[in-house]
């Protein structure tokens, strides 16, 4: 891409102080010796401008051979005195600068060499850091309360009428108005020196020079970083005052060669003290102070366009209708729209070069936050004049800084510009140059961070489909199983949109028996094929749980179902094992987060509870758990019995009624189904032998037979048939055993493998459900002293089990009991 004239420009990737911590930099320079961040006084736009003040103290120093006469020297600011411009000085060239910016990436870092005394060095590095808690602002001895400082502090006069009453006072007295806004300024950075209207005459380089010897910054605090509500109030209207100020005056008085020249020329000097207190502040005011001009500058092109427009309608009238004093009132009101634009442009190009490329790698890293947040506010609002380039590089630069509150900024100020489809062919050399940074900021160790950049890939691919590779995709895939729920649900966008999107309208697939494949099918699959290739097989949990909130297809439960029970129909290909399986268990995974609302472990707290999740979320697990029941309730018996030879489908298949309202069975007169769901699991504890399976089996019977539940009294039923069941096979194996021992025969491996099974399925059942009733412990107790007289280790494991699981009820019902005798006495007591 190329820039007006034809010429290049160049994004070079960033210098290593973006991996390394963020320092002071030296100055780099070009051929000819000049340092390419110190702009040429001769060729400044800006001259009027100190173009001395803009040279960067705090993070440029100059080169030098003498380490101990001169050492004070070089670290104090530029000295040179501080010019006021005028109007007709702002009429020329940009002198090349800005574009010489543009060839030359940041200069390499060193580390800064504070002062061995004096005052306004900043805090040391003995300085204590600010307090948790600020005290709340009050006035002192000698304070004005009208102060433009004291009414935003405090809060009592609107902002627009302060800005009135200033305004007033401007009309009156320039001078004095101007030494107030001075004053608002210094106050703001915590200074209490006072401006008096003499030193309104002065350069403002001796103005800043005195301020700073006034400075007392022992505690290191000051308004913009003191805690506390009244000092974020007050930071707020810091920032609406400036911007409000603009605003009114944007007729007459920002053009008057007075107003902006003065603050803007007060302002860069105090953003290059090395005062942290003076160049923070200085530093917000310019950033707002642009942002403002900004504004300003948009309502200036609309009315320059409309002057246009008008004056080419009248122009095209017939000449008896054509209005000539008309015409030359368009053209004189055009022409000074045209003007104040330049000049605002002038302006804001003035501050961009002294102020912002400077402070966009200061050390602090409040200041270069700042700097990122405003410059993606003027590329959103002054594409036309901002979103080049020459500005655009110097986020991509501040992508690699060491912050990662910085490093957020620049990705929220690049997003909106990639979701505005009219800067598209603005954006393709800065998305070929960073993209592959942004990229690998998705696995930012800053969760906030990596969830942007996630969103930013997401805006990238929307703008630009063809430009991110397949190893771009599949960096951001693999987040959908990040630890971080956040940046998983990001990653789970990137993949809806990505893979998951339906296609254009194609004829309906159709089973083999002829019912209509739903439009998820499609989907579904997808979803299947990228689980097993991601082969995380142990966490389809997570992959739920990254897209359950964006893609309706994780509680689509009939196009789910369908798949694994509808046979495939022409041009469909047909499930395989190992799909029915990644199928099933995702499945499961939906069922369970869909009805309790939990996400997995190890992402967010654990809600054991409805009420604690919010009402809205409360409700919408509601809806979903009914939503859920009503479809398996009919559709899980006819799954349980195709697959019913699987133990591994089998055993996500039996835990989904664990998740049922059991109430609908009542309420939607499904009692039938219940019947059908129970002699299942009758028959799959019959003829299974898997723990899993029997265990699971065990757990759901538990869960139908909540005693609060209409469907008890059936569902006790059912479970005594099992649970009877299961002794009485063990019973039948261990008398056949017996008589085999008691007639000197040696038992078979088949009736050896009875005795074991029947026995581990008792043990299982008796885990969940209370076999107290089944006259089981005699025959139990008779084998059990033969068995711990052999050795430990030669136990079958099923006895193991059941022992523990005998002595873990015996010590519960002993615990029950003991809680009854005292409760029991408590009420004795208090009758007595």
């Amino acid at each position: 891409m190329h820039r007006r004239g034809g010429k290049r420009i160049r994004m070079d990737d960033p210098p290593p102080e973006y991996v390394n911590p963020m320092t002071p930099a030296t100055p780099m320079t070009d051929y000819g010796g000049q340092s390419v961040h110190e702009p040429d006084a001769s060729n400044v736009n800006y001259s009027g401008f100190n173009a001395g003040a803009a040279v960067n103290s705090t993070t440029v120093d100059a080169p030098r051979e003498e380490h101990d006469d001169h050492e004070e020297d070089a670290r104090s600011p530029s000295p040179a005195p501080t010019k006021r411009i005028t109007r007709s000085r702002g009429r020329g060239g940009d002198g090349g600068y800005v574009g010489r910016l543009a060839e030359s990436p940041p200069p390499p870092p060193i580390r800064p060499r504070r002062g061995r005394g004096g005052r306004g060095r900043g805090r040391g590095r003995g300085a204590p850091p600010p307090p948790a808690y600020s005290p709340p602002p009050v006035l002192l001895p000698g304070d004005d309360e009208n102060s433009l400082y004291n009414l935003l502090r405090f809060n009592k006069t609107a902002i627009n009428q302060v800005v009135d009453m200033w305004i007033e006072e401007y009309k009156n007295s320039k001078e004095s108005a101007l030494v107030q806004l001075m004053q608002f300024f210094i106050n703001s950075s915590g200074c209490r020196g006072k401006v008096t209207p003499d030193m309104a005459q002065m350069d403002h380089t001796l103005i800043i020079k005195k301020m700073t010897q006034e400075f007392d910054e022992e505690s290191g605090e000051y308004p913009l970083i003191m805690s506390g509500q009244t000092w974020k109030k007050f930071r707020a209207n810091f920032c609406e005052f400036i911007q409000t100020l603009v605003k009114m005056c944007q007729y007459s008085i920002i053009y008057d060669q007075y107003l902006m020249d003065n603050i803007i020329s007060l302002l860069t000097g105090l953003s290059d003290s090395q005062v942290r207190a003076f160049r923070h502040t200085a530093t917000l005011a310019v950033m707002k102070l642009m942002t403002a001009l900004v504004d300003v500058a948009l309502l200036t092109s609309v009315n320059c366009d409309n002057c246009l427009r008008q004056y080419e309608a009248e122009r095209l009238k017939a000449r008896d209708k054509r209005a000539s004093d008309r015409l030359e009132v368009l053209v004189a009101k055009r022409q000074e729209l045209e003007e104040n634009m330049e000049e605002i442009k002038n302006m804001l190009s003035y501050m961009f070069k002294s102020v912002f490329v400077h402070r966009y790698r200061d050390t602090l890293p409040d200041i270069r936050a700042i700097t990122m947040s405003e410059i993606g506010i003027w590329m959103e609002k002054f594409p036309a004049h901002f979103l080049d380039d020459l500005y655009l590089k110097y986020i991509g630069w501040t992508l690699h800084d060491k912050v990662g509150d910085v490093r957020l900024r620049c990705l929220q100020a690049l997003h909106p510009l990639y979701e505005c489809e009219e800067l598209k062919s603005k954006l393709e050399l800065f998305t070929s140059k960073f993209k592959d940074r942004i990229v690998s900021m998705t696995l930012d160790k800053e969760s906030e961070v990596a969830v942007h950049a996630v969103k930013l890939v997401i805006a990238i691919l929307k703008m630009h489909p063809d430009v991110l590779t397949d190893k771009d995709c599949e960096n951001v895939y693999e987040l959908v199983y990040s630890s971080w729920r956040n940046v998983a649900a990001a990653a789970g966008e990137f993949l809806n949109w990505r893979l998951f999107r339906t296609e254009p309208p194609v004829p309906p697939a159709r089973s083999r028996r002829g019912k209509q494949r739903l439009p998820n099918t499609s989907l579904v699959r997808d979803l299947v094929q990228f689980f097993i290739e991601s082969e995380l097989h142990e966490h389809g949990a997570y992959l739920v749980d990254s897209l359950i909130e964006s893609n309706p297809m994780m509680k689509d439960w009939e196009c789910m179902s369908d798949l694994l029970l509808e046979e495939a129909g022409p041009g469909e290909e047909a499930l395989d094992n190992r799909q029915e399986s990644s199928l099933i268990e995702l499945m499961v995974c939906c069922v369970r987060q869909a009805s309790t609302g939990e996400p997995p472990v190890g992402r967010g707290p654990v809600r054991r509870h409805h009420h604690m999740l919010s009402k809205e979320q409360a409700k919408q697990v509601s809806d979903d758990r009914t939503k859920m029941t009503a479809h398996f309730m009919v559709s899980l018996p006819a799954l349980l019995d195709k697959f019913s030879a699987d133990p591994e489908k089998l055993t996500n298949l039996l835990s989904i009624p664990q998740y049922f309202d059991l109430e609908l069975y009542t309420t939607q007169r499904q009692e039938g189904n219940l019947t059908l769901l129970l002699n299942k699991i009758r028959d799959i504890v019959s003829a299974h032998t898997e723990a899993e399976v029997i265990e699971t089996c065990g757990r759901t019977l538990e869960v139908l037979c909540s005693e609060q539940c209409a469907v008890y009294t059936r569902c006790n039923v059912a479970r005594a048939t099992v649970t009877d069941m299961c002794v009485n096979r063990y019973k039948e194996a261990i008398d056949d055993y017996r008589s085999l021992i008691e007639g000197g025969e040696t038992p078979d491996a088949d009736e050896v493998f009875n005795v074991v099974n029947s026995l581990r399925k008792v043990s299982i059942m008796y885990m969940c459900h209370n076999l107290n009733d089944t006259n089981i412990w005699d025959s139990l107790f008779e084998d059990l002293p033969k068995c711990l007289k052999q050795n430990e280790s030669q136990m079958p494991t099923q006895v193991k089990c059941f022992r523990s699981s005998a002595k873990t009820s015996i010590e519960k019902n002993s615990r029950d009991d003991l809680g009854r005798n005292n409760r029991n006495g408590a009420k004795g007591t208090g009758n007595a």
